[in-house]
């Protein structure tokens, strides 16, 4: 049996899901207490999230800061509060004319330090309350932008009118649902994201990682 005291393992979070979830799943099938993130993802979301076990939990910050790939659809048109297709439509504008090449070329200048104002619906902190927190009473903050930074984002499909799909590898803190709005206003409208997979974080990818369907058979009980 493998021992768990010092132990790092990604596994591949459905849609539907918190990250928490995962994390009370596997408590249960491994009764192991201490068990820490490297970053979470989305309810809405899918992919790999990896996941600290016993004194590993002490390295979260080493494995935070590892680049992350993604994969986003956005649909342009409507933006909602979430900024994901769990909110509620606040903003509504027509959509110009695209093609490919034209956003393709917006996607560019959205490469290297990009500042970036997160999303309202999100874990970051403002004055001892989570922002989703506050947001879910109603209230809401100006946040100012933060640098992040986006090694590439590239068009991988596109559905005219009004939606279409990328590819995004960055850097930490990086929200996608706030770059996706960012790029839908570029693009002359609104949008949010329809769908979000994070595909990999550093070594850690799909091949890596544990399925949810696993996890009763994922037992290294001796922790």
């Amino acid at each position: 049996m493998t021992d768990l005291s010092d132990w790092v393992q990604p596994f591949w979070k459905p849609a539907g899901w918190s990250s928490f979830d995962v994390i009370r799943a596997l408590r249960r099938s491994t009764g192991v207490r201490k068990i820490g993130h490297a970053g979470t993802l989305d309810p809405f979301a899918t992919g790999v999230l990896v996941l600290l076990f016993g004194r590993a939990t002490k390295r979260s910050a080493e494995f935070m800061a590892h680049d992350k790939t993604y994969l986003a659809e956005v649909a342009l048109g409507q933006q909602t509060d979430t900024l994901d297709p769990t909110g509620k439509v606040e903003l509504t504008r027509p959509v110009p004319a695209l093609d490919e090449a034209a956003i393709q070329a917006v996607l560019d200048r959205f490469t290297g330090s990009v500042e970036q104002i997160p999303p309202m619906f999100s874990a970051l902190r403002w004055g001892g309350q989570r922002l989703y927190q506050l947001a879910r009473e109603g209230q809401s903050v100006k946040l100012q932008p933060r640098t992040v930074r986006i090694d590439a984002v590239t068009l991988t499909g596109w559905q005219p009118p009004d939606r279409f799909s990328i590819s995004v590898t960055c850097g930490k803190g990086t929200y996608i649902r706030a770059l996706g709005r960012d790029i839908a206003v570029a693009l002359g409208t609104v949008g949010h994201l329809t769908a979000l997979t994070r595909t990999r974080v550093g070594p850690y990818s799909e091949e890596q990682a544990v399925q949810v369907s696993e996890l009763e058979q994922w037992i290294p009980i001796e922790a």
